[in-house]
């Protein structure tokens, strides 16, 4: 059964919830189940296993003696070891000087510092290797493109695409030589937009000239969630044949006409599965990340360029698929420290900062396009709450790393009324951060 059919009996706001639910409590389980299995084989013992907080609505405990429960609220979890006094690993005093030595060993204040530092870092480390595993698995089963051009399915558009067939291999277009895929989408770039592009191909053996569209048509190969193309009432697939009456032929012209406009409204002809349609959208001025680092503004649609077939993959190699999930994971951290490095300078708007409503609403949306698409957005999202777990704010898991540097330097940790009045400020820093968030949801 196709699950976003529900959608409309349902409710969007129940299906976005559900998905915001979901992908959360999973990227939780993973964060805290490595703080739990850190802290047990370094010799901590869990007490309580937590996915939720607030009322407990099932609970069980195991072997070891640790209650694992699911709690009314879903927002979270923790882990709380022994010797803890709540969630926030502040330390028993009382019950500390009521234990042996072979309980305080157990115990996370009476652990040796290597064993609470790496109990405390386990949670960001997990979810990064939980990324890095989603995004490993996606490589191999769903494999990487070819580097050759070699047409796989070939989509449907408005105009015929002549006799290009599955299988058939571009070797130039406009007479200029395309080896390699990269050199199909330079040679692109290059050509100017037009009804047909003259093509040379390989079939079977045999070397043949051919007329098609272009190489990079006006073709929605994806739109970008909370987008004004999304807005709009666009789908994948659709096809702009004109806008504001000028017929579009490639792909490359389109950002010319969107910043020509400035923010005014767009009358868009599409195509869509043989029928055609008018639709109206209004570019958005959006901070985009540059490949060499960095941010540029500019007027966006929202939508993503591709060939005019899908392209044939290969199986990697071993050798390749973790070179290739990693490289995904530290995309993931460099664009997110980057795009907040920029919002503190003042080089990009704060709308940039996302809260609890825009990721429920990304989560619901890329449940809304398929499984594949929500996979990749918890691998994308699991690196980014390991990422800010790792900020230096007491509260946070970089927080107590922080304390336990200081530990480590000083020979002892921080004193109790220094920890207490830390902890308020984190506390504070974190809710204010997550107001100013909510505050972006509601108003940006």
């Amino acid at each position: 059964m196709d699950l976003t059919a529900l959608i409309p009996s349902f409710g969007n706001l129940f299906f976005t919830l559900g998905a915001f639910v979901v992908a959360l409590s999973i990227i939780v389980a993973v964060h805290e189940y490595g703080h739990y299995i850190v802290g047990r084989w370094s010799g901590i013992h869990a007490e309580v296993f937590s996915i939720g907080f607030g009322p407990v609505l099932f609970s069980g405990i195991d072997r070891h003696g640790t209650r694992w429960q699911v709690a009314a609220l879903p927002f979270g979890g923790y882990v709380k070891f022994m010797g803890d006094a709540n969630a926030a690993s502040a330390a028993d005093n009382a019950a500390m000087a009521e234990m042996s030595p072979a309980e305080r060993r157990r115990s996370m204040p009476g652990a040796p510092l290597w064993a609470r530092a790496a109990t405390v870092a386990a949670g960001p480390v997990f979810n990064f290797l939980f990324s890095i595993l989603i995004f490993a698995g996606f490589v191999m089963l769903n494999g990487i493109a070819a580097e050759s051009p070699r047409l796989g399915t070939v989509y449907p558009l408005p105009a015929p695409t002549q006799d290009l067939r599955e299988g058939d291999l571009i070797t130039a277009i406009e007479g200029q030589p395309t080896e390699t895929l990269q050199d199909y989408y330079q040679v692109a770039e290059d050509v100017p937009g037009a009804p047909t592009v003259d093509y040379t191909v390989e079939r079977d053996g045999d070397t043949m000239a051919l007329e098609g569209p272009h190489p990079v048509p006006a073709r929605a190969a994806g739109i970008t969630l909370n987008s004004a193309a999304r807005d709009a009432g666009m789908r994948t697939g659709d096809v702009i044949l004109e806008v504001d009456g000028r017929p579009v032929w490639s792909f490359s012209q389109l950002p010319t006409i969107v910043n020509e406009a400035e923010g005014q409204p767009l009358q868009l002809r599409v195509w869509r599965d043989g029928d055609e349609m008018d639709l109206t959208l209004i570019p958005r001025r959006t901070d985009l990340p540059l490949p060499e680092g960095g941010f540029e503004t500019r007027w966006l649609i929202g939508l993503q360029s591709g060939a005019f077939f899908d392209h044939p993959t290969r199986q990697p190699a071993a050798s390749e698929v973790l070179p290739y999930a990693v490289d995904q994971t530290w995309s993931v951290i460099a664009r997110s420290m980057s795009g907040l490095y920029h919002i503190v300078s003042g080089a990009i708007s704060t709308c940039n900062l996302s809260g609890p409503i825009g990721i429920a609403t990304t989560s619901g949306a890329m449940a809304a396009e398929g499984g594949w698409s929500f996979v990749w957005f918890i691998a994308v999202l699991s690196t980014a709450v390991g990422l800010l777990n790792l900020f230096p704010i007491p509260i946070l898991d970089g927080g107590h790393l922080v304390f336990h540097a200081w530990e480590a330097v000083t020979g002892k940790p921080p004193g109790e009324r220094a920890l207490s009045v830390l902890m308020t400020i984190g506390l504070v820093l974190l809710g204010s951060l997550m107001l100013f968030a909510l505050f972006n949801d509601l108003f940006c």
